[in-house]
């Protein structure tokens, strides 16, 4: 015989999320900044065209992440912020390629910045922001989203990665 669940009390009803994500990257692109400027410069030696496509084309990719991924949130009547209950897995748009599409947005607007400032500080720390991301939100929504919607979260997660 199967667990059955007991269905979630409002307050219940939640990723257990207590830092705002935005917060990690932009935690990092400061430290990133400061350790350039006061520590040690740590500068990118690409061609300033190269540089150029590297941030036009991680701004565009991230913004557009974010931005396509606010409407479905829009459209279906959820709260992107992380801590709300979630009524139902979205699969279309962005959701068809990551299952975190506004994190993997703001990372590329966190390299976008570094690139943009010649800062290798910036995206040095950019995997430990991934890391942070993963620890303070992530984990916590998956846990939330498997609890929750069960065998559906589950194939959704065997179908697509959490990042790209």
């Amino acid at each position: 015989m199967g667990a059955s669940r007991e269905p979630r009390s409002r307050e219940a009803d939640r990723a257990a999320v207590r830092f705002p994500p935005p917060f990690v990257f932009i935690l990092t692109t400061v430290a990133g900044l400061a350790l350039h400027a006061r520590a040690l410069p740590l500068p990118i030696g690409l061609p300033e065209p190269v540089r150029n496509f590297g941030v036009w084309g991680s701004l565009l990719f991230g913004a557009g992440f974010i931005v396509s991924a606010l409407i479905l949130f829009h459209r279906t009547g959820q709260d992107p912020e992380p801590w709300k209950s979630t009524p139902e897995i979205i699969f279309s748009g962005p959701y068809r390629w990551t299952r975190n599409p506004i994190y993997l947005g703001m990372a590329l607007l966190q390299a976008s910045v570094g690139l943009w400032r010649s800062n290798g500080w910036i995206l040095l720390l950019l995997p430990l922001a991934l890391i942070g991301v993963y620890l303070l939100a992530i984990r916590h929504e998956e846990a939330y989203l498997e609890s929750k919607f069960g065998k559906a979260y589950l194939d959704y997660k065997a179908r697509v990665r959490r990042w790209i």
